[in-house]
């Protein structure tokens, strides 16, 4: 090799080393270099489009909703090494099925994980509050993913768009999503919260909906750690037998499960303890259903407001479905395998602005990630990753402290107590008028 050529290579290698390096202000390359090899896609053969910026690149699909693959290369200056520096499409849909999807989720998993390890959040009791629910997403419309995930049907055929069922296990204080599960429309939520039993931290409460009652499940999430607690409403029609009364409307009750779910549940036994808690707000009666069998350390007052908390996953809901995705409900990949892949994109992207959101917030003890708007937060995440310098990544760190000076200006009004939002739906204007009963 020549000098001239040695020089060009040089040259050429630090660039693509600079036009990357403002990434890492977000993610560790050590994270990354993980999930390649945890994924067996790791190589040490240098390509021309190296797979850090090719999980950039779908990271990016969730910050550039309505961008084209070629503008969210451009915008993130993902450039290739050498004389020709373009992205063709073409290039980055290769390089994105040599990627996979397994090594996004791993990616999401070790970020989630270091975050909540490395973080302080808000906690009740000692306990860190969470929170698990689902939600569906809209796949396009071909026979490969409608084969894989199904759709809705009726009489009259199949619903237009093939769906994914998501279930969430997210941190109810900072909204930050600690583990994900999501498979074909027809695996009911209650089997994806079953494969998040092992990713429930130590010392926490889960609050969950009324349909997630299973008498197994909820052993196996109290079991799953030390101290891994659980609440949700209790039905109408629970059936449960007394074993002491703490006070009028405070008991400790047994739960009997049924014979499915002692078949299904080795490890279940034949009378499950728990606690039912009845108190009124707004005139109307409330019972719910936990594991805080301990009077002592977990009260009476202080159970009547936590439940009202698990509404903050519906908002983190809200947030990547009408912020990250800008109501546009169908996914843009088309093979099964790459909508994983962009749904674990979707996820580490909503993370890495919560994890900035959370830095913003750490050390002001009057603000909290939640009190920030998440759309402004994400807009300026978003110019903050294509107007950074690279030139001079010296520099990187000062701009990241500016971004958060910024983001701390972004605080919501206080939230009103008393708003009410009934289930109901506007009635459509008709152009016809009504016909009226002749008998009337």
């Amino acid at each position: 090799m020549s000098l001239v050529q040695a020089l060009d290579s040089t040259f050429s290698y630090a660039d693509d080393l600079q036009s990357l390096d403002k990434f890492k202000t977000f993610l560790d390359a050590d994270i990354l270099e993980q999930a390649f090899e945890f994924s067996g896609v790791a190589t040490v053969r240098r390509r021309r489009l190296p797979l850090d910026a090719v999980m950039w690149s779908v990271i990016g699909m969730s910050l550039f909703r309505n961008e084209t693959v070629w503008d969210i290369s451009s915008k993130l200056d993902i450039s290739l090494p050498g004389k020709n520096k373009l992205v063709v499409p073409s290039a980055l849909v290769q390089a994105r099925q040599r990627l996979g999807y397994e090594a996004v989720r791993h990616s999401f998993e070790l970020l989630a994980k270091r975050t909540f390890e490395t973080q302080s959040f808000e906690q009740w009791c000692g306990l860190n509050l969470l929170a698990v629910d689902g939600v569906m997403f809209r796949t396009q419309d071909n026979s490969e993913n409608r084969t894989t995930f199904g759709s809705e049907s009726n009489c009259y055929g199949d619903s237009s768009y093939p769906q994914i069922r998501m279930c969430c296990l997210m941190e109810l204080s900072s909204h930050l999503i600690l583990n994900s599960e999501f498979d074909a429309r027809h695996v009911g939520e209650m089997t994806l919260a079953q494969r998040l039993v092992n990713s429930v931290p130590d010392n926490s409460l889960t609050l969950f909906d009324r349909g997630y009652y299973s008498v197994g499940l909820l052993y196996e999430w109290q079991n799953s750690g030390q101290h891994t607690h659980w609440m949700l409403p209790a039905r109408k029609d629970l059936q449960f037998d007394v074993i002491r009364q703490l006070n009028e409307h405070d008991a400790i009750v047994a739960l009997s499960p049924s014979p499915q779910a002692s078949k299904k549940f080795a490890r279940l036994p034949t009378q499950v303890e728990a606690r039912l808690t009845t108190y009124k707000a707004n005139g109307k009666t409330y019972r719910v259903l936990s594991s805080l069998i301990d009077p002592l350390r977990y009260p009476y007052d202080e159970l009547t407001d936590v439940y009202t908390q698990r509404w903050e996953i519906e908002l983190g809901f809200r947030e990547m479905k009408q912020g990250l995705h800008q109501a546009n409900n169908a996914l843009r990949s088309k093979k099964p395998d790459m909508v994983r892949q962009e749904l674990w994109g979707l996820l580490l992207a909503y993370n890495l602005v919560r994890i900035v959101m959370i830095d913003a917030t750490k050390e002001h003890n009057e603000l909290t990630p939640t009190m920030l708007s998440f759309n402004l937060c994400m807009r300026h995440v978003v110019t903050f990753l294509i107007t950074a310098t690279i030139r001079n990544a010296s520099k990187l760190p000062v701009h990241y402290q500016e971004l958060l000076e910024t983001l701390r200006l972004f605080r919501l009004p206080d939230r009103k107590p008393d708003r009410h939002y009934p289930r109901v739906v506007r009635k459509k204007p008709q152009k016809y008028p009504h016909k009226k009963c002749q008998s009337a």
